[in-house]
This record gives C-alpha cells, sequence and structure tokens, in this order.
C-alpha cells in the first residue's frame, strides 16, 4: 500500500500538469492565432490605404508636372497635351481645369463629363496635409471616382479623377473573399468605392478593421464575418495543444522531484521572489568637515524571522550562480525608492552601486541602468556605478566602451578596490572611470607602514593627472583621516562615520547631520571628522 502512493502521488501530479498546461496551451493558442489574424487584417487595411495613398501621390505628380510645362488653359494645343499626358497614365481618367471655386473650365476629354452625376463645390471638398491639395468624390453613373484638386496660382486649378477600380482593393486571402468586403471613403463619410463578391450579402458579425490615413481625408476599412475567423489561420491549435501536454507531463515529473533541487541556490531563488535582500546604506563624507556626501549601497539578506545575514555568506554564491544581476536590480529599485527624497533635494548627494564586471558588460546593462533610474525621477549624474578590481576585466575596450557610455548618460563610474585588483595603472586609465576607491587594506597600514603612503600619494597623482576623485575605504581612526588628507585624499567611508545602515538609521544620521550643521557656528576648513 505504502508503494503504491508514490505511485499515485506522480499520477496526480503528471495529471494536474497536463490538465494546467492544456488550460495554458489552449489560451495561448487561441490568443496566438487571434493575434495572428488581427495582424494579417490590419496589414492588408494599410496595403489598401498605401495603395490608395500611392495612386493620389501619382495624380498630384501628374498635375505638378502639367503646371510646371504650363498646361494649365483651355487652348486646342494645351488640351491636346493635356490629353496625351492621360493616356499614357491609366490610372487618371480625366484631367480638368477649373475656377479657384472649383467650377469646371474645360476637361481633356469633354464627353466624360457627360457621366457625372453632380459635381462639388470647394467648400465641400476635404483639405490635405498639403493645403493646396483637396479631395472629393466625384460621382458617375459608371461609379464613384475621387477628384483630387491642385491650386495652381490664386484663380485657377488643376484637377484629376481618378477612377476607384477592384484591382486597388483586391487583397483579401481566398479564406475570407466571400466572407468580407473593403471600403475605402473619405472622412466626411463619402464612399469611394468597395470590393466584395456579394454586394447584397449582409455580414451576421461583422469585425472592423480601420485606417487613417496621415496625409490624406482618407480611410480604408476591412469588414470580415467573425464566424470565418474561427477556422482562418487556425492550423496551429493542435500542434500547440500538443506541445502544451508533453510540457504538462515533464513539467509534473520535474515537480515531484522539487525536493531533490532545494539547495543554497533554491534559498537565493525564494529571498529574491520574496524581496529579502535590502540595501543598507554606509557614508562616503569630506574627510576635512565630516559633512555626508554620498553613501554606498551593502547588500544585507533579511530572513523572514528577522535575522540578518551577512554579505560574505551569499554574495559569493550570487555571482558564481549568475543571481548576482537579478539582487543588484532588486537593490537598486530598493534603494532608489527609499532615497529619492533625499536625491532630488540634494543634487550634489551621490548613490554608488556596486556592479560586477560581468553584469556592466552584460547586454542592456545600460539601457536597464538609465530606465531604472529615470523611472524613480532621480538624475543619472547622482548615480555611481562602483565596479570591483577584484575581478578582471577581459575586454578592456570594451569595458572602456561601456564607461564611456555611461558618462555619456551623466552615469558616474568608480574603480573598487584599487590597489589589490587586477588592473595596472595602464588599465585604469584605459578604463576612462571618474574616481577610484583606495581599498582597506592600505587604509589599515597607511599610519604604521611608510611605503603604504607612497603608494597612497602615487594613486592620488595618477588620479589627479586622469582627472579622477579619491575616495578612501574602510576609515576607522582619526590619524587615518590625518595621514590620508596629507596624501591629497578627499573622501572616505568606514565604521569612524557609521557601519552599513538600515534605512530607517542612515536617515536618523542624516537628519542628525543637517541638524548639526543648521545650528553649528562656522568651524575650520582643516577640522577632523569627530
Amino acid at each position: 500500500m505504502k508503494a503504491a502512493r508514490p505511485k499515485l502521488s506522480l499520477a496526480a501530479l503528471v495529471l494536474a500538469g497536463m490538465a494546467a498546461f492544456a488550460l495554458a496551451g489552449h489560451f495561448a493558442a487561441t490568443r496566438f492565432i487571434h493575434d495572428q489574424q488581427a495582424r494579417q487584417l490590419d496589414e492588408l487595411t494599410e496595403i489598401v490605404l498605401r495603395r490608395s495613398e500611392f495612386a493620389i501621390d501619382f495624380a498630384t505628380a501628374s498635375l505638378d508636372e502639367l503646371a510646371g510645362r504650363g498646361l494649365t488653359t483651355c487652348d486646342p494645343a494645351s488640351l491636346q497635351a493635356i490629353r496625351l499626358h492621360v493616356y499614357q497614365r491609366s490610372a487618371v481618367k480625366d484631367v480638368r481645369v477649373v475656377n479657384s471655386d472649383g467650377s469646371v473650365i474645360c476637361s481633356a476629354y469633354s464627353e466624360t463629363l457627360e457621366f457625372d452625376k453632380g459635381w462639388v463645390d470647394r467648400a465641400d471638398m476635404l483639405a490635405s496635409r498639403d493645403s493646396k491639395l483637396l479631395l472629393f468624390r466625384v460621382e458617375q453613373f459608371g461609379g464613384d471616382a475621387l477628384g483630387v484638386l491642385r491650386d495652381i496660382g490664386g484663380k485657377k486649378a488643376l484637377i484629376a479623377i481618378l477612377g476607384i477600380n477592384a484591382s486597388l482593393f483586391d487583397i483579401m486571402p481566398a479564406e475570407l473573399r466571400a466572407h468580407g468586403g473593403v471600403v475605402l471613403a473619405l472622412e466626411n463619410g463619402a464612399q469611394l468605392g468597395e470590393f466584395t463578391l456579394d454586394a447584397n450579402k449582409t455580414l451576421a458579425h461583422p469585425i472592423n478593421f480601420e485606417k487613417s490615413s496621415a496625409r490624406y481625408p482618407l480611410r480604408a476599412a476591412i469588414h470580415i464575418d467573425k464566424a470565418v475567423l474561427s477556422t482562418w489561420k487556425s492550423e496551429v491549435y493542435w500542434p500547440a495543444m500538443a506541445v502544451s501536454l508533453a510540457l504538462g507531463v515533464l513539467f509534473g515529473l520535474l515537480l515531484s522531484r522539487t525536493r531533490r533541487m532545494e539547495g543554497p541556490v533554491a534559498d537565493l531563488d525564494r529571498a529574491l521572489a520574496r524581496g529579502e535582500f535590502r540595501p543598507y546604506f554606509q557614508p562616503i563624507f569630506n574627510l576635512r568637515t565630516g559633512d555626508i556626501r554620498g553613501c554606498e549601497i551593502l547588500a544585507r539578506w533579511l530572513r523572514e524571522d528577522g535575522s540578518v545575514v551577512p554579505p560574505m555568506n551569499f554574495i559569493p554564491l550570487a555571482e558564481s550562480s549568475g543571481r548576482i544581476e537579478a539582487m543588484t536590480w532588486q537593490l537598486l529599485d530598493r534603494a532608489l525608492a527609499d532615497l529619492q527624497s533625499l536625491l532630488r533635494a540634494d543634487k550634489d548627494f551621490k548613490l554608488s552601486l556596486n556592479v560586477v564586471p560581468k553584469h556592466i558588460m552584460s547586454a542592456g546593462f545600460v539601457n536597464t541602468l538609465r530606465s531604472t533610474v529615470t523611472a524613480a525621477r532621480v538624475s543619472a549624474r547622482q548615480i555611481v556605478v562602483e565596479v570591483t578590481e577584484r575581478h578582471e576585466l577581459d575586454d578592456l575596450a570594451r569595458a572602456a566602451a561601456v564607461v564611456s557610455e555611461l558618462r555619456g548618460y551623466g552615469f558616474r563610474v568608480a574603480i573598487d578596490d584599487v590597489g589589490v585588483g587586477h588592473s595596472g595603472l595602464s588599465r585604469l586609465k584605459g578604463l576612462g572611470a571618474n574616481t577610484i576607491k583606495i581599498d582597506k587594506f592600505f587604509v589599515d597600514t597607511i599610519t604604521v607602514d611608510a611605503s603604504t603612503i607612497t603608494i597612497v600619494e602615487m594613486l592620488v597623482a595618477l588620479a589627479r593627472d586622469f582627472h579622477m576623485t579619491v575616495v578612501a575605504e574602510g576609515v576607522e581612526t582619526e590619524e587615518q583621516v590625518r595621514a590620508l588628507i596629507s596624501c591629497g585624499v578627499e573622501e572616505g567611508q568606514g565604521y569612524l562615520v557609521a557601519a552599513p545602515l538600515s534605512f530607517a538609521k542612515f536617515s536618523e544620521l542624516m537628519a542628525s547631520q543637517r541638524a548639526a550643521i543648521a545650528v553649528a557656528a562656522p568651524v575650520d576648513g582643516a577640522t577632523l571628522v569627530a
């Protein structure tokens, strides 16, 4: 009996997976087919409109050519030349010389005037984007035509009569020809032409696709009976359902083995899904005055039980498993939301974000960063992207191009852990960053090792030559501050001012600093951090 339970459980999971995927497959396939139908009918409507626009363009060009040749009078020679012009252009049925009000003076083929059922005044003609070009319907006994009027000077105009025939609209797929129609009309509703196999047939449940021209007062429409769409382009339905059922079986089998997949990476995935990774903020301050100029985001994992996991326990796994990118965006989103008011109130305040080289070199990094910062309504120049030197940049030229692109959009770029990583001085120069951050190793030994002072002074001189700023990491004592200032370092971060803080604690620190500045008397510029 016990042996049968796992088999029943497996069967239940497989059946549940098949049912879920079959339902999803049905909706997905139906939606796909519907979208394909709508897209093609929309494209066909666009074709009708573009063909019509092209015909008008052709007529306009013909009228411009006649006007350019001075053929705008009714003398026999001019009319003969106009007739030849019309004869050579089958789309144009006639050309007429008219007064500025639209009344006809003469026609290339005067006999066509006999086919007119009526004629419109200029006031009833519709303006195009080109104000000297008007469109109107010409009602004729043999079928409606389209009139295209082109003003010539202030007293005369030329009109081209365009025939509207079935070839303009005959674009329907064979399966739909008997179940719909194509209509071309002016914006005022005047119909110019229609293509349908049975003009007397009424569509029971019509679906309409319409498009209007941006240049002319013209509208094209396709009307299709909804019933015929149930079978048109539906060949993919059953193959899609077969794939869905197969995926359902596979999903059920995988689901039955979920417990075997549990582990640290799965813990990271769950934490990401729950939003358990939170930004902590460590101040970056002026070494001489102690003023906080910005902060660096540092990741902390806040579990549901309230415990805090230090970064050394999850960052390496996040990097090796590829979760670091999702974690980075999650941290930045949260940090921007937390600090938005501060960043918008103080345009000189900087927010630094650690990014591993693989992430900054990935496709779409710059665009994602821009959209994230723009959505938060924060200036790009307030965001500092820190790239650690502990991980080697395999392609310096490509990395320099990314850095250049970031700086072009206003972002600042810092090289983190300088002095203990892979980059030589030439590589630092070639990367083109704004800032170098001196590793804590040098700050720890700057008061006890003379060689460290030499290295720090060299890095500061290098930064000045490259027009870069310098930040010292891991500052913990006033003695270190004095040594760093003597070497020319202007900014630092470390426990001397604060450890990485939650947003609430960081807000309290910033508030206390603002209060102290408000009440403090002016102090000497060389005052150290208290």
